[in-house]
């Protein structure tokens, strides 16, 4: 128990004592893939594994776990080091967590394995035979290339034979190719064929202007001429209408008396309509009534000239929920006896037609609180968002440029619980009788048990347990360490590993098995008749020593 404690201890102080160099940190190690996820931010190393199920890139890019030393699995077997012939394949595993010396600084070969291999790519199998070329990549003239290509074979084993392109090219010359016709550029265009838009005649037109030249068709081989048009035509549309002056319709009849009684005047009028003035043409010149003496002379009533052109628009677009653009146009009151004021306005205002909504563009509002720190231990991140509605986009307008959140670092001062992790089991322990341990059943034909152990490593700071899993294991035995026992020889045993796994020194060894004969022992123990499991070695005896190879590993890496 002492020493469990102790490894508390060290383990606390390691996570609290190592270097404090800013790195930066994430919220998840992926042991899978020993790959870091979750980006929370640039802070020191001892803050950022605050929380052990974090990590942090290290300075040569590698994901560093923030838990406690933890071996990873064995990789695959790698590729034989040859072709052909004996060679040497590799295995690794790695340490990873904070204090991970403890468990690298072992033998060369719990973190790397080596053993013999044969390269099956002997029989010359790599490339495939060229295919045929292909077509050109141009049907005339020059700068064509044709290829041609080969496929390495399917075995993984024999891609390494495979050197030099997959694929070749070729340049390939054709006949000369015809030039086809090319428009140049069109010309400016010409001025309008009048100053403005007549009522009765066709608008004004301009015109511009291309030729075939760009470039021109070749004659040998026929080159394609130019499609399309050489002249284009435009209505002046937009210039101002022809000035019409006014002119006078007849005199109608002279109307009644300007007076019941006495001697007065009857007038007879005329009006400007034929044509009437209009887009600024002058009004016609001279009266528009004349009179006569009668025996009962009226008054000659005031009127209005017609309506001027619209004036320009206020605006270009209507603004969103503000007042549309508008235009006017005025007329002028006549008073041939001056005699006063006409009826209705001389001023009238009207709507824009055909104008479209003006762009908004999109502003952003205002910053969202942080949102609350989302852990209770180590560092974690808080968010704040906006949104683009002060105001949002509308016809056309262009959205808000920029981030719609943004983030912030929180440190809760407090280190995360610690979860346990199971040791590897200890080895057996010796083989004793299951009622009397001081009895001696070696070289017996009598069972026993024996145990083997494990601890849950690491745990600190209120961290969660091992997983619900036994501390200890029993298993029946018989105690065979060092006895003598008839055996049978019985072809050899498998080859070691390759030892050391690098180095022109690799070796490997076998021996002839010789195997034990147990007849004599009962193959179960005890009521529950439990499988039995001779521990120890035995002093094997198969009439003659074993013979024992040795092999020197060919091809291995350089340590």
């Amino acid at each position: 128990m002492k020493v469990f404690r102790g490894t508390l201890l060290l383990l606390v102080l390691l996570l609290h004592l190592h270097c404090t160099d800013g790195v930066r940190c994430f919220s998840r190690f992926v042991w899978s893939s020993l790959s870091c996820e979750e980006d929370i931010g640039e802070v020191d190393e001892d803050t950022c594994c605050l929380n052990p199920k974090y990590g942090y890139k290290t300075e040569d890019g590698q994901c560093q776990s923030c838990g406690p030393p933890t071996w990873t699995s064995w990789s695959e077997w790698s590729q034989c080091t040859t072709l052909c012939g004996e060679g040497v394949r590799l295995r690794r595993r790695s340490c990873y967590g904070i204090g991970k010396s403890e468990c690298e600084a072992v033998r060369t070969e719990v973190k790397v394995q080596a053993e013999a291999c044969n390269g099956t790519c002997c029989d010359g199998e790599g490339w495939s035979e060229w295919s045929s070329w292909s077509a050109c990549s141009v049907s005339c003239g020059e700068g064509g290339v044709k290829s041609r290509n080969r496929k390495c074979s399917d075995r993984i084993e024999c891609a390494l034979a495979c050197a030099g392109p997959t694929e070749e090219t070729q340049a390939c010359v054709l006949t000369t190719c015809p030039v086809h016709g090319g428009w140049s550029a069109w010309s400016d265009w010409s001025e309008c064929s009048g100053s403005c838009v007549s009522l009765h005649d066709n608008a004004p037109t301009r015109v511009r202007r291309r030729s075939c030249s760009s470039p021109p068709p070749s004659k040998v081989p026929p080159g394609d001429s130019c499609t399309g048009d050489s002249v284009q035509t435009q209505q002046c549309s937009e210039l101002r209408q022809c000035a019409v002056d006014g002119g006078w319709g007849p005199w109608l009849d002279p109307g009644p008396c300007s007076v019941p009684c006495g001697e007065g005047l009857q007038l007879s009028r005329r009006s400007c309509d034929q044509p009437p003035p209009q887009y600024g043409g002058r009004y016609c010149e001279g009266p528009s009534t004349r009179s006569s003496v009668c025996s009962s002379p009226c008054p000659v009533p005031n009127f209005w000239t017609g309506w001027s052109q619209w004036s320009e628009c206020s605006g270009t677009c209507v603004p969103d929920g503000g007042m549309a653009p508008h235009r006017s146009r005025s007329r002028v009151c006549i008073s041939p006896s001056g005699t006063g004021m006409c009826e209705g306005p001389n001023h009238e205002r009207g709507p824009c037609p055909g104008l479209n909504y003006c762009q908004v563009h999109g502003s952003w509002g205002p910053w969202s609180p942080f949102t609350p720190c989302p852990v209770t231990c180590g560092v974690g991140l808080q968010l704040s968002t906006r949104s683009c509605n002060n105001p949002a986009p509308k016809h056309g307008g262009q959205g808000c440029h920029g981030d719609s959140r943004r983030s912030q670092m929180c440190n809760t001062q407090t280190h995360c619980p610690v979860d346990g992790v199971w040791s590897e089991w200890s080895s057996w322990g010796p083989c004793q009788d299951v009622f009397d341990p001081s009895y001696s059943i070696r070289c017996e034909q009598l069972g026993g048990s024996q145990s083997r152990e494990r601890r849950c490593l690491h745990r600190a700071l209120g961290g969660a347990a091992c997983p619900v899993e036994p501390l200890s294991e029993t298993r029946v035995c018989y105690d065979v360490n060092g006895c003598y026992v008839k055996g049978q020889w019985n072809g050899w045993e498998p080859w070691s590993l390759c030892l050391p796994p690098c180095g022109e020194n690799s070796k490997r060894s076998r021996k002839t098995r010789c195997e034990p004969d147990y007849k004599d022992y009962s193959p179960t123990i005890g009521r529950k008749e439990l499988k039995a499991t001779f521990y120890g070695q035995p002093l094997v005896d198969c009439g003659s020593p074993a013979t024992r190879e040795r092999q020197k590993c060919v091809n291995a890496p350089p340590c």
